[in-house]
């Protein structure tokens, strides 16, 4: 169980969320939307504990994760916006310093696990800096997947890329929730929204609940 409450952040004089609450529960997927700068990164980035929050609480099964970084990490994923890897490097090692486990369970995640549903196999050899946006994004997921965490969450992950590689995104969320994980998404993107079993608009810096399957009419009157 996934436990927001109260989340605050704000840049200098200017209040980006005021009290964000929301719960999720193992087996969603949850979406966030949102107009452009309502703070939707700066949310997931808190979430995920790459920026800080200036009050609120995360908590996952109870347990307080907020001011606890290293049991943030264990519990959460994060796939932002910008891949962040070594270009110069294949993806095969790029994999390798991002992979907590040893190089047996690596090889058995390219075999079966997440690497191997992203399809991380058919260009591990390949410099990271020649890769497509999509086989970057999918080898981002793979990467952020790499200590096995309960909790996915993704910021616009298939914002330009082409058809194919956002449907394999978008199945792999489906095989990730089914198998009992939980995604937060933040999208713009109608076919990943589709995905969502529970959505939240945020707005005026806090987060209300609104229905699935809106139309995008519906969705951005929400904004």
């Amino acid at each position: 169980m996934l436990e927001i409450i109260g989340i605050q952040k704000k840049y200098r004089k200017k209040t980006v969320l005021s009290g964000v609450s929301l719960s999720a529960e193992p087996g969603q997927c949850v979406g966030i939307v949102g107009a452009n700068g309502c703070g939707k990164t700066t949310l997931l980035s808190i979430l995920a504990g790459a920026r800080k929050a200036d009050g609120g609480s995360l908590k996952v099964d109870g347990k307080e994760l907020l001011g606890h970084p290293s049991l943030q990490a264990q519990k959460i994923a994060y796939v932002p916006q910008e891949n962040p890897f070594m270009e110069e490097l294949s993806v095969k090692d790029n994999l390798s310093l991002w992979y907590k486990g040893d190089r047996r369970s690596m090889k058995r995640d390219l075999e079966s696990g997440a690497a191997a549903m992203l399809g991380i196999h058919e260009f591990l050899n390949t410099p990271v800096g020649k890769l497509s946006g999509g086989m970057k994004k999918r080898l981002s997921i793979a990467s952020a997947l790499a200590g096995h965490e309960e909790i996915l969450i993704m910021d616009e992950p298939g914002a330009a890329l082409d058809l194919v590689c956002k449907e394999v995104i978008q199945n792999y969320i489906k095989q990730y929730i089914k198998h009992g994980g939980l995604v937060l998404l933040a999208s713009h993107e109608l076919s990943e929204l589709a995905v969502c079993t529970k959505m939240y608009v945020l707005k005026d810096g806090v987060a209300g609940e609104i229905p699935c399957g809106l139309t995008p009419a519906q969705l951005t009157a929400r904004f």
